[in-house]
């Protein structure tokens, strides 16, 4: 193979110094899976560590939404509960498949939804991509979700079992495990479709209101070129805060419901569509809000801190060359 040329010359050794320097302190531009598999990790890492670390909020939540007449006492009120009732450990049920679960899913949808978005703009052209981002952005967030909550449902179900039933097993793999063994891997999924139904608006409405408040942001406040590590960070922060009260409040009836639909195995003959019917009758839309407050607190700590992490990592692994079509 050829030597690739020099560069041209400026005819100032200093000039051509500081040229060089520059060069190689811009991060090289990638592409195909170097790109991708490093938007995935980055993905990865910022949902695992995010719903990892807020187990505690979620064990709350679903107690909240699986048994309001117990745990009547608000938010504040529920932590207090489960620690008198269970001990402090009782925060941390369902941890491990909550980790495993969303580490795969925060993968598929982070990932997923990098790739299709340049899979839209190669197929409509910048120009018309610019134009029409937020629909850009509704149907690359969708697609992505798609395919992340087939990797995620399994294992979200097995963690609302420990956590509704705290008896049923030890942990992820025992779990896991006997579900697969007395229910079959069909009960894996008997929440598919409330996950769709929670996920996918979820996922299209964090994504689309977290790139508008961010667009907003640099367009008005921050300039985007020459703006530090930290305000980045900070903007992140502050977009993926809305972002997340948003998405929880579009997604909240449909989390009551896969709690619900989770809490125990189906009857002889019961199909999945029954129960949600049988559910929705049951919750009511009141009763479809259950825990809406102590899941507007954890959906936007973690995704405030999961598009802060997302940032910061694609930055600290080179994740660079994606097209951006935000004005």
């Amino acid at each position: 193979m050829a030597a690739q040329a020099p560069p041209a010359s400026t005819g100032s050794a200093k000039i051509d110094a500081v040229k060089q320097n520059v060069q190689a302190a811009e991060p090289q531009k990638l592409s195909g899976l170097a790109l991708y598999s490093r938007f995935a990790f980055a993905g990865a890492v910022c949902c695992s560590v995010t719903h990892g670390g807020l187990t505690p909020v979620d064990v709350v939540k679903t107690r909240i939404q699986l048994d309001p007449q117990t745990y009547n006492r608000g938010f504040i009120g529920g932590f207090k509960q489960v620690i008198q009732n269970e001990g402090a450990g009782a925060l941390l049920t369902g941890a491990g498949p909550t980790f495993a679960g969303y580490f795969l899913q925060g993968a598929l949808k982070f990932g997923g939804y990098e790739f299709f978005k340049q899979q839209s703009i190669g197929l409509l052209g910048y120009e018309s991509a610019a134009n029409n981002r937020t629909a850009v952005y509704l149907a690359s967030a969708g697609a992505a979700e798609f395919f992340a909550d087939i990797a995620l449902c399994p294992l979200e179900a097995t963690r609302i079992r420990l956590v509704s039933q705290p008896t049923f097993a030890s942990g992820l793999v025992s779990g896991f495990s006997k579900i697969a063994k007395e229910e079959g891997v069909g009960a894996f999924y008997g929440g598919f479709g409330p996950i769709l139904f929670k996920q996918i608006p979820y996922t299209m409405s964090k994504f689309v209101v977290y790139e508008k408040v961010a667009e907003a942001i640099y367009a008005n406040y921050v300039d985007k070129a020459t703006a530090s590590s930290g305000t980045n960070t900070a903007v992140n922060l502050g977009s993926g805060l809305i972002a997340g009260f948003a998405a929880a409040i579009i997604s909240q009836p449909a989390d009551t419901m896969l709690s619900k639909i989770n809490k125990t195995q189906a009857l002889p003959g019961e199909g999945t569509t029954s129960r949600l019917i049988k559910i929705a009758k049951e919750l009511g839309l009141r009763g479809s809000f259950s825990g809406i407050g102590a899941r507007l607190f954890m959906v936007g700590t973690l995704t405030a801190g999961q598009f802060a992490i997302y940032g910061d990592i694609k930055k600290a692994i080179g994740a660079v060359g994606g097209v951006e079509i935000a004005k």
